[in-house]
């Protein structure tokens, strides 16, 4: 097993063929982490963190301040006008009545829709319970929704409660589960479970990637096969978007929605995004046919709006899910990251950067003398880490989900908690997920593959510790 200091030179040079755009973003530094210098490892006060947790929040665009700054100024100089007539200084500013219109044309690709599809607005969970009110439309019969066991709490509480708001029990939730001893959902496991509920399953949602295991669903194949069944199809696309090439549109996917505070880089608990296909927005000539939601005057057709008419007349398009105006300084965060997608090529330029990344990461965390295999894991007590997430690249994302053992129920001695102290503590940064999980994320737009590198040699020297 080769030494992971061998790697040093194929690193850098992956580096020099893929470049990536890291200038474009502000990356926190040792001194503003209040981390420890380490001169042995060349490290001062200024150096950036290995910042490897864009799964969990995205890194600040550098242009974010300023987009702010700007709408900031117009409040102070205009204030309400700012809606209406906007300073427009720098040029090209828009009024605050239509802030989140430019976002549209740049969040569409990303997903792949028509630009007739998609909004932003709301939070995450907000949006999915929104979409549920329209899409959840339960019988007696066919009332169930389909979904994962584990996942994210969050969409638990959603569908349960979606489920109780008509009158069902925890009995209208069908959760699919892994096989033992396996971290991710074979496909055919849940096409079975949709062909033996096809009576009464009304709603299948998944996410685009597993938050925890890091697994990419076909979205695709579950989608048509929802279809077959009669069941309506939606997407969680928390951890999937602007991550992974998605095509909703031609995939005939029903509803999604997402955050974008992860992949999209537009700040902690930014603005939300989501997908309602044109054919659930297409509205008869005389009016009388659209499709009830949780409504409000940002969805009525704009040139009626400040009529304040007791008439709703929806948007043909997935604007009309909207129901206020959104958060100014929220949208301009979001548009700052867009143009930066836009800039660099978009997912078909980034995706193929990031499925180098990760198999590279991936390899390096195989080099490890404490790496083990599924199979050799169930044979060893020694402190060792497996990997969780697909080896297929089709199959995940940027996320690698990473597992220590043995389990040690004192924080005290856990094997993963003391790893991701010791990653913390020397720079590099990223997330763990109780009890065992550290989940490391080399994120296209800004990190390298010596990022994936000095992760892996701070991850073996935190071993040498234990």
């Amino acid at each position: 097993m080769a030494p992971l200091s061998s790697f040093t030179e194929e690193a850098a040079s992956l580096d020099s063929q893929h470049p990536c755009n890291s200038t474009l973003f502000t990356f926190p530094t040792f001194e503003s982490m209040g981390l420890p210098i380490d001169e042995e490892k060349k490290k001062s006060s200024s150096s950036k963190v290995n910042y490897l947790c864009g799964n969990s929040l995205g890194l600040m665009p550098a242009s974010t301040p300023q987009a702010i700054n700007n709408e900031l100024k117009a409040w102070a100089d205009r204030a309400v006008e700012s809606h209406f007539r906007h300073r427009g200084e720098p040029e090209g500013l828009t009024p605050w009545l239509n802030i989140d219109l430019p976002v549209v044309p740049l969040l569409a690709p990303i997903v792949g829709a028509k630009d007739t599809e998609v909004a932003c607005m709301g939070t995450l969970t907000m949006n999915l319970n929104s979409l549920m009110c329209s899409f959840y439309k339960p019988t007696k019969t066919r009332y169930k929704i389909l979904f994962e066991k584990g996942a994210f709490p969050s969409d638990y509480y959603a569908f349960l409660n979606q489920a109780k708001l008509h009158g069902f029990d925890e009995d209208a939730l069908i959760q699919v589960e892994t096989r033992p001893d396996e971290y991710s959902l074979r496909t055919e496991d849940i096409i079975d479970v949709l062909q033996k509920n096809a009576d009464s399953i009304a709603i299948v949602c998944f996410p685009g990637i597993q938050y925890y295991s890091g697994q990419l669903f076909d979205i695709e194949t579950i989608t048509k096969i929802g279809h077959e069944i009669g069941a309506v199809v939606g997407w969680d696309l928390a951890h999937a978007v602007g991550n992974v090439d998605l095509k909703l549109h031609d995939w005939n996917v029903d509803f999604a929605a997402w955050c974008s505070y992860k992949y999209l880089n537009s700040g902690p608990g930014g603005i939300g995004g989501i997908f309602v296909h044109e054919k659930h927005t297409k509205i008869s000539n005389d009016g009388s046919d659209w499709k009830p939601r949780l409504a409000g005057w940002w969805g009525n057709d704009a040139n009626e709006r400040f009529k304040m008419l007791e008439e709703f007349k929806p948007i043909e398009s997935a604007l009309a899910f909207r129901q206020s105006n959104p958060s100014v300084l929220d949208v301009v965060s979001l548009k700052s990251s867009l143009e930066i997608f836009e800039q660099c090529g978009g997912l078909p330029k980034l995706r193929p950067r990031a499925i180098m990344l990760t198999s590279f990461l991936e390899k390096l965390l195989k080099s490890s003398k404490y790496y083990k295999s599924l199979e050799e894991s169930k044979t060893t007590t020694t402190p060792h880490f497996i990997i969780l997430t697909p080896e297929i690249e089709s199959q995940r994302g940027s996320q690698l989900s990473v597992m220590f053992k043995p389990h040690y129920e004192s924080k005290e001695e856990n094997i993963m908690e003391r790893i991701s102290s010791y990653l913390n503590q020397h720079g590099t940064i990223c997330d763990e997920r109780r009890p065992d999980v550290v989940r490391l994320a080399p994120t296209a737009l800004y990190n390298t593959f010596s990022d994936c590198l000095e992760c892996v040699i701070l991850l073996e020297e935190a071993f040498e510790k234990l």
